[in-house]
């Protein structure tokens, strides 16, 4: 054999070899290829519009948990606003009963008082009479009237 004739074999072989490889192997193996560049490609752009979208959640998570913490101070504020207007208003509505207390016990004191009074100008009307009956008594008596009369008449 001559080597020539070996040579033009083999690159006629290896021409057969490459158009068989472009027809029927290349396509497919391009067509895999291709496809997972493009699930690649779009994998990535999924995962770069998840970030994004992880951002905004996170953004509006924050902003929503600023909001729901200004509506709790609101709330706590107001809360205590109204614990404040409710604790005066029982020490608006303590007083006035104290008051009203107060005034009906000084009422009440007045009235013993009064009762007092008058028990005691009862008491003292009793004794004057008492002691003004003792006294008519032992002037109505002659023996008593008989010895004032002869004092008075010694002094004259």
């Amino acid at each position: 054999m001559n080597i020539n004739l070996t040579l033009l074999a083999q690159a006629v072989s290896f021409a057969i070899l490459i158009w068989f490889t472009v027809k029927f192997v290349w396509p497919p193996l391009l067509n895999a290829v291709e496809t997972r560049q493009k699930q690649i490609a779009d994998g990535l752009a999924a995962g770069e519009r998840g970030r994004h979208e992880l951002e905004l959640a996170s953004k509006r998570a924050s902003q929503d948990l600023h909001t729901a913490k200004e509506k709790a101070s609101a709330i706590i504020a107001q809360a205590e606003k109204r614990a404040a207007e409710i604790i005066e208003e029982a020490k608006n509505n303590a007083k006035v009963e104290g008051e009203r207390i107060l005034t009906g016990a000084k009422a009440e004191i007045d009235q013993e008082v009064n009762r007092a009074k008058e028990g005691l100008r009862q008491q003292v009307s009793q004794l004057a009479i008492a002691g003004a009956e003792k006294i008519l008594r032992r002037e109505i008596d002659a023996k008593a009237h008989s010895d004032m009369l002869a004092a008075i008449a010694n002094e004259l």
